[in-house]
């Protein structure tokens, strides 16, 4: 292959695009294949750490990003039993600072947007859609992407940035299926004038109760609030976007405290997912088939990292690219190698973080209170450095 050969990408979601602009800047050509008719994104609200920024910069979407975002003020954690506020993370200049970069808030398909935008003006990425990667060969000089129709794309290397359900992931890991957690999320979008008014707060708040939590902030310029509440309720398949009844959502939630319990009346059109994810494992490569985002690392939401991870990924493709001259036999080992620990970290506390943070009862409960109510601004800071302080191009975890 020559080096204008393009490098293939499985998936159009945030990851994938990403790393098609990504490449895009060191001058890499790529040919983004997407299963969907159209190119778009699913979901709501998704929460976006200073790391979040710093990708954005490196991909040349900074302006853009940063004109979709609300700015919170601050990261509230409330006890969803008792109503009062357990502790608040402030994101003022500070916070800023400290990471060099603000924390915010984005409707999903707006960051999408941002990112198909900037493919679309961009003459080394081509966009094709109806096009699901089901398998690859590859030959050591070259890698086909087999498509559901039958057809084959070739190129130089096989990004699986495919999601959860990736097609790629099985020939690279074969781990089987993904791990269904037990947690189901409910989402759903209000307008901002029907969210109860004594709760329109310029933040993202989490009420956390036993085996639940409750989390809100607003959207789109403020004209609408995101709603997820979570219930730890055992359930035992994956299942995605489902409608669910107001009676459905009530149940996981009839022990929590009035104030809390307000979001649940006030939401609309309630979809249910089942929360997966998988262990972190330590090799992404298969000669020049790699992955990333959540076909390399998926992961629970409670760090509010998933996009952020996948667009990290991108970064440290496009600068590796360009590092190794695109040497893909050196290129993609160097990328798995800098990723895999930080990702691992993101994965397993983002478990943690659901079982003894935001769903403890009793003395669990009163113990994570008194402690988190201790902890300063700059305490919470140092907590989130390794996260927050980091671009995830030296693959740091500290």
């Amino acid at each position: 292959m020559t080096q204008d050969a393009p490098i293939i990408i499985a998936g159009g979601g945030i990851g994938g695009l990403a790393t098609a602009i990504g490449l895009a800047q060191k001058g890499f050509p790529s040919i983004v294949l997407e299963k969907a008719p159209e190119l778009g994104e699913i979901g709501a609200g998704i929460q976006l750490g200073p790391n979040a920024f710093h990708s954005f910069d490196f991909l040349g979407v900074g302006d853009a990003a940063r004109s979709m975002a609300v700015y919170i003020d601050s990261l509230r954690l409330m006890d969803a039993i008792s109503g009062d506020e357990i502790t608040r993370v402030p994101l003022d200049d500070a916070f800023r600072t400290r990471f060099k970069n603000p924390y915010a808030v984005v409707h999903r398909g707006d960051l999408h947007g941002v990112f198909l935008r900037a493919c679309q003006e961009h003459d080394l990425v081509e966009l094709r859609t109806s096009s699901e990667v089901v398998d690859y060969d590859q030959d050591g000089t070259s890698i086909s992407a087999i498509l559901a129709d039958g057809s084959r794309v070739t190129g130089k290397a096989l990004i699986g940035a495919d999601g959860l359900w990736s097609n790629i992931r099985p020939r690279i890991v074969g781990d089987g299926k993904p791990r269904v957690s037990g947690h189901t999320t409910y989402r759903s979008v209000i307008p901002t004038e029907e969210m109860p008014e004594d709760l329109r707060w310029n933040a993202a708040t989490l009420w956390a109760g036993p085996k639940c939590h409750i989390v809100h902030y607003p959207l789109s310029g403020w004209k609408v609030f995101n709603l997820v509440v979570t219930y730890h309720n055992d359930a035992p398949e994956p299942v995605a976007g489902k409608p669910v009844s107001h009676d459905e959502v009530r149940r996981g939630f009839e022990h929590v405290n009035p104030i809390a319990r307000q979001i649940i009346e006030k939401g609309k059109d309630w979809k249910l997912w089942v929360l997966c994810d998988r262990d972190p494992v330590m090799n992404w490569v298969d000669g020049r088939a790699v992955l990333l985002g959540d076909a390399a690392h998926p992961m629970m939401q409670y760090l509010a990292q998933g996009a952020c991870m996948a667009m990290e990924d991108a970064v440290c493709l496009a600068a590796e690219m360009e590092a190794g001259n695109g040497d893909i036999e050196k290129v993609l080992p160097a990328y798995n190698l800098k990723r895999r620990t930080r990702t691992a970290r993101v994965q397993l506390q983002s478990r943690a973080i659901g079982d003894h943070i935001y769903h403890p009862a009793g003395a669990h409960a009163e113990l994570r209170n008194q402690i988190m109510r201790t902890k300063s601004a700059e305490d919470w800071y140092d907590v989130v450095q390794w996260l927050y302080g980091s671009t995830g191009l030296d693959g740091s975890v500290t």
